[in-house]
């Protein structure tokens, strides 16, 4: 049971025995399910006045998570944990089975138990996130409960990180049933990295109704926000509602929100990086340092962007004056076909150099892009193994040759400044992270093996002790190499 999602509740003391009632659940019976492609089920472990348990959990069929618009060869979409941590998805699985608790409108006899304050105790997992821990305790101890945030080890026969990202979370506190339920129906979405369904208007009401009574006064409230709702124009638009202003229609954002099984590489964007109040995004600040880096070069007629994800920078760079030719290389046929409706909006724009979307990966070698002025890999290497990394710029260097090979690649140092759980990274596809140093050292050794000379940068907002955000190097081949 504890492998898959669930969620375990338990009142204890006064009125314990309420629990079932309020539930609209019989304790002696199995409540079992079929619904949205999962089967839920409710189970009562103890039931009596002073103790009552009911452990709810889903099982989604795994065939129904990746159906969906998908080219047959994209495998993308079968690697994801959906499947087994609590998470946005399971929140919409179970919110039928308990519509009578979180609507507080059990059978009239039973009203007065609405209210009641029970002694509750409430254990859900697996969770996974990438808020430290010491985020995570925020979220729930500013509602007044104790929180105890459990991890599994791991032991393997090959180097890799011992201590799971996911966790186990119980929460012990006095709370009404419809209250926790509420809570926990903003936060665990808020928690999940990902969201499995289109962010609309709709998401603005159910917010603001669950939240009723606690979530304008928390703490961490313009977190929740941003970790739900995603986009600006949604924020604005529940600020707007609350204050009672008319909003922006939902459909105003259907072109900025993520479409439904969203993938690892098309939200590539770190919500450690995402959560620090900035008028910019650093995602933003990559793009356009990279584009003015590439402006300034000599030779710029032909660029090759490997990892093009949804074709942003890509597309940035079409209006980057004496740019010919731009090969957007990705490997996600999802990806790639959000790319191409976005440079389909390109053609015809005087001065716009259209890009062409190639597919392909860095593990496979393309003669055809070989030897172009400049190959850009922005925020991809941290997504490869170590040990991997070797051989794909040994490839890049010794077979492709660009004239100009530009990376990025989170500050390790900078996380500190973002207040984030030491070892944690910011994205959980990440396999490392380096300090300046290390990727210093990195690129020096590089120049040593192959005839190239490089150059270090900074993006983002520096501070004294961390420096920059995001590092970058600017890789030049020497003239007399051919």
């Amino acid at each position: 049971m504890k492998k898959n999602m669930h969620l375990i509740i338990k009142a204890q003391g006064e009125g314990a025995g309420m629990l079932s009632r309020l539930l609209a659940k019989n304790p002696n019976n199995l409540y079992d399910r079929t619904d949205k492609e999962a089967r839920v089920r409710i189970v009562f472990t103890s039931a009596s006045e002073a103790e009552t348990e009911a452990v709810i959990y889903a099982t989604p069929d795994p065939i129904d998570l990746v159906r969906g618009p998908s080219a047959p060869e994209d495998i993308t979409q079968y690697i994801n944990d959906r499947e087994f941590v609590t998470s946005s998805l399971f929140c919409s699985y179970i919110r039928a089975a308990l519509g009578t608790a979180l609507n507080g409108r059990p059978k009239e006899e039973y009203l007065p138990w609405v209210g009641h304050r029970f002694g509750l105790e409430l254990i859900f997992g697996p969770v996974a996130s990438n808020l430290p821990d010491r985020i995570v305790e925020e979220l729930f101890t500013a509602l007044g409960y104790d929180i105890e945030i459990t991890r599994g080890d791991g032991v393997y026969s090959f180097d890799l990180k011992s201590r799971s990202t996911v966790r186990r979370i119980r929460l012990r506190g006095e709370q009404t049933l419809q209250t926790a339920l509420r809570q926990l129906f903003v936060l665990i979405p808020a928690l999940d990295d990902y969201k499995h369904y289109f962010i609309s208007g709709d998401e603005i009401d159910k917010i603001r109704r669950y939240g009723e009574g606690w979530l304008d006064s928390h703490p961490q409230r313009n977190l929740i926000l941003k970790r739900s709702l995603r986009f600006e124009k949604l924020i604005k638009q529940f600020e707007e509602s609350g204050r009672g202003l008319p909003g922006p229609s939902p459909e105003s954002d259907g072109s900025e929100a993520p479409k439904p099984q969203e993938t690892q590489e098309t939200q590539a964007s770190s919500d450690a990086e995402e959560t620090q109040e900035s008028k910019v995004r650093l995602n933003d600040l990559r793009y356009a340092a990279i584009a003015d880096t590439v402006e300034a070069l000599p030779s710029k007629a032909a660029i090759v962007d490997f990892g093009s994800g949804e074709g942003k920078l890509s597309a940035r760079l079409g209006s980057v004056p004496g740019v010919k030719r731009i090969y957007a290389v990705e490997p996600s046929a999802v990806s790639q076909l959000r790319a191409m409706e976005r440079f389909a909006k390109l053609e015809g724009k005087p001065g716009v150099t259209v890009p062409t979307p190639v597919t392909g990966s860095l593990f496979y070698y393309d003669e055809s892009l070989r030897n172009q002025d400049v190959m850009i890999l922005c925020e991809v290497i941290e997504h490869i193994d170590e040990h991997r990394l070797a051989r794909v710029m040994e490839t890049i260097l010794a077979e492709y040759a660009p004239k100009v090979l530009i990376l990025t690649t989170p500050n390790k140092e900078y996380n500190e400044f973002y207040e984030m759980e030491a070892g944690t990274m910011r994205h959980n596809d990440h396999r490392f992270e380096w300090s300046r140093r290390q990727f210093s050292d990195w690129c020096s050794a590089w120049c040593e093996r192959y005839s190239y000379s490089v150059e270090g940068k900074g993006i983002g907002e520096p501070t004294e002790a961390f420096g920059y955000p995001t590092q970058m190097a600017v890789f030049t081949r020497k003239e007399s190499e051919v």
